[in-house]
């Protein structure tokens, strides 16, 4: 299969560990040039030095998203180092630590969950956008979450942002699909990332357990949707991603993939 990504110039949001990590190091397997952007340099760097040891050239730059003229600054640096953005990977986003019922919930705590998953990826699109128009072509793949179509009761403004986004990815695949624009979403699963394992960990020091056994408590407790019986794997998700980028998916815009392991059940 010819994904004919070589060259191109992927820009990956959330790009310092987890999903976003796993998405960097797909599009430079395929050959791509990458800008990189996060909030922690720290980690950022490490995955850019990563990159660059592997033949990669990578631009990394620092930056809050949910501060308009960093989305700004991020979009400017890409299209000054590589003078085209060709893929757009919208992937910011957390619950952070505001898990709780609808009622529990502040005007603030939705502020600040909208502001995170919502609109950095309102940002870099119209940002991106004017660059492929120019270039008629150009590939927005932003990642959403099964809490999306699928909601926890617990996380209502999380589940509100993440429905947002997959709305927001049909209106763009209808309004550019002229412009050579193909926009798609992808909604992973519970995620085996870092913030994960951190909370798994916790889980089996707090009750006694191994990793192994806490994560399949947490499953059959929490999550006994997921029918294949464990959480993803980061390039599990990362490689439908770059599916959706190729030109093997050049047909397919406005849709939403699941990678859930068989979780959500609606056809």
């Amino acid at each position: 299969m010819n994904f004919d990504l070589e060259g191109k110039v992927v820009l990956v949001s959330g790009a310092s560990r987890g999903i976003g990590r796993s998405i960097a190091q797909a599009f430079a397997d395929e050959g791509c040039r990458l800008a990189i952007c996060a909030r922690g340099r720290e980690a950022l760097d490490a995955v850019a030095s990563e990159l660059t040891q592997r033949g990669t050239e990578v631009l990394a730059v620092p930056a809050d998203l949910t501060k308009a003229a960093e989305a700004e600054h991020v979009v400017n640096a890409a299209l000054e180092r590589f003078g085209a953005i060709h893929v757009l990977i919208n992937n910011v986003g957390g619950v952070g630590s505001f898990a709780a019922a609808f009622h529990e919930l502040t005007d603030e705590q939705w502020r600040e969950t909208l502001e995170l998953n919502l609109l950095p990826a309102v940002r870099l699109t119209r940002l991106v956008l004017p660059a492929m128009q120019r270039q008629h072509y150009g590939r927005i793949v932003n990642i959403a979450s099964e809490s999306g179509i699928q909601p926890d009761p617990f996380m209502p403004h999380y589940n509100a942002a993440k429905a947002a986004i997959i709305n927001l990815t049909k209106s763009l695949s209808k309004a550019y699909a002229h412009d050579g624009i193909l926009v798609n979403a992808v909604s992973p699963a519970m995620t085996r990332t870092e913030i994960v394992e951190g909370m798994l960990r916790e889980q089996a020091q707090a009750r006694g357990m191994s990793i192994e056994e806490a994560t399949a408590a947490f499953l059959k407790e929490l999550r006994p949707n997921i029918v294949l019986g464990r959480p993803a794997e980061p390039a599990e998700v990362a490689a439908v991603v770059v599916f959706l980028a190729s030109a093997a998916a050049s047909f397919v815009t406005g849709a939403n993939y699941r990678v859930d392991g068989g979780s959500v059940a609606s056809l």
